[in-house]
């Protein structure tokens, strides 16, 4: 097991990943160089900022591909608000990969803190 395999955020980061994953294999193929590319690409980019993150050795380059996970996660959040609004995603299927989003944003912020501290000491 890879020590990022380990870390909260990057399971939640996963799962966020994996369940984008299943939502756009439901868009309209005319969408799959669209929205469905955009959203697998920003919700895999989570994860794989977190785990590029864990092997460096200081806390600030940690910090920094923290920040940029949750750059990406903003904008898995952004593109799904738009395929809401589009028709391609139900309110309910929205709201249930939202609150994981929030969850996972909050940890993340609060893991970026953790490494921002650490450097700092």
């Amino acid at each position: 097991m890879f020590t990022y395999e380990k870390l909260e955020v990057w399971q939640l980061s996963k799962n966020v990943a994996i369940k984008i994953y299943e939502i756009t294999k439901k868009f309209p193929s005319e969408e799959r160089y669209g929205l469905v590319s955009q959203m697998n690409r920003a919700a895999v980019s989570v994860a794989s900022n977190i785990a590029e993150g864990s092997s460096r050795s200081s806390f600030k380059e940690q910090a920094y591909f923290s920040e940029i996970a949750y750059g990406s996660l903003m904008e898995v959040t952004c593109q799904l608000q738009i395929a809401e609004e589009l028709g391609l995603v139900t309110n309910e299927v929205s709201n249930s990969i939202y609150r994981e989003i929030e969850l996972l944003a909050r940890k993340l912020s609060s893991f970026k803190k953790s490494q921002l501290n650490r450097y700092k000491k």
